[in-house]
């Protein structure tokens, strides 16, 4: 095993990927000699030529409607969009075309997403609900290097289009190992990442480590033990994840970058109450970004969830 940042473990899974089937290829901005705005294509052009990793025009319809006809006719594009808030200029050739499900199109469309870096306006924002609320798309959102790696795997091999969000945050924050050999894990599967017994803590992405540093202050300063799920696919959703949690734990926290209203943590909300209602000892409470838009240098701090925010949601939840 080598030990990766999210950066290195993605673009060790398109090498993979792209030596396994020939038929994988990547398409976007600056994505050749470049290696990406964030290198994760880095090399990959110079290993594969310029017919499979193809350095785009500035236009994200024509990347994503280019794509849709390559996946048609059986070929396997991973588009990069540079950030997911430029991915509006190509939302129509996503919802329009990529998800409609008369033909099988085998595509991946990676995003960075999220705050973290305290970029400008359209660099930040966490869009995932758009995406998770269409029929015929696949969300994921890995929370570090091994689950990028697998998951991007995954997501490459799957026959339906995926997105797949990378939070900019996490790109180098942390090192993983990663095992040299490739290895995949299944879309629409939570992971259960800490037990607990007191209540459920949910979060995916960049909310992950907050999740886990709130669950470390919860068992310091109150000796409470938190479970925390990282739900790892936002669409289709672990609903059985959650609810066999919820009804161990009787009570549940979401957090996510997204906005509050309309979020997923509605959905996630939503499916507890259907399945577990009857565990429940304390109403589902989400932790969120506010409902205003997000300009990162501005507003980042006030805006994305943090831990002291994490820990009075679930020590509210818990004194019900």
């Amino acid at each position: 095993m080598a030990k990766l940042n999210m950066v290195k473990a993605l673009n060790l899974a398109l090498f993979q990927e792209m030596e396994r089937d020939g038929d994988v290829l990547v398409l976007g901005e600056d994505v050749g000699v470049d290696g990406g705005v964030f290198r994760v294509t880095d090399d990959l052009q110079r290993t594969y030529g310029s017919q499979r990793v193809i350095d785009s025009p500035l236009a994200e319809a024509a990347i994503i409607g280019t794509a849709v006809g390559m996946a048609l006719y059986g070929l396997k594009p991973v588009c990069e969009i540079q950030f997911s808030g430029f991915a509006f200029q190509c939302f129509h050739q996503i919802e329009n075309h990529c998800a409609q499900g008369r033909f099988h199109i085998p595509m991946v469309i990676r995003m960075p997403y999220g705050g973290g870096v305290r970029a400008l306006e359209h660099h930040s924002e966490s869009e995932e609900q758009f995406y998770a609320h269409i029929p015929g798309l696949k969300m994921v959102i890995p929370s570090g290097p091994r689950t990028a790696r697998a998951l991007l795997a995954a997501a490459i091999r799957d026959p339906d289009p995926v997105i797949f969000f990378e939070a900019k945050s996490l790109y180098h924050a942390a090192k993983e190992e990663v095992p040299d050999e490739s290895e995949s894990l299944p879309i629409g599967r939570a992971q259960t990442v800490r037990e607990g017994d007191a209540l459920t803590l949910i979060a995916y992405g960049a909310m992950l480590r907050v999740a886990l540093e709130a669950a470390d202050v919860l068992r310091d300063e109150d000796g409470v033990g938190v479970e925390v799920i990282d739900l790892l696919t936002v669409s289709p959703l672990d609903r059985d994840a959650l609810v066999r949690s919820v009804k161990k734990t009787g009570r549940a926290v979401v957090v996510h970058e997204a906005p509050r209203s309309f979020g997923p943590g509605a959905e996630i909300a939503a499916s507890i109450m259907d399945g577990a209602f009857l565990s429940l000892e304390a109403p589902v409470r989400r932790v969120a970004a506010h409902d205003v838009p997000f300009v990162g240098f501005a507003r980042e701090k006030a805006n994305v969830p943090d831990v002291p925010r994490v820990v009075a949601a679930v020590r509210e939840t818990l004194a019900f």
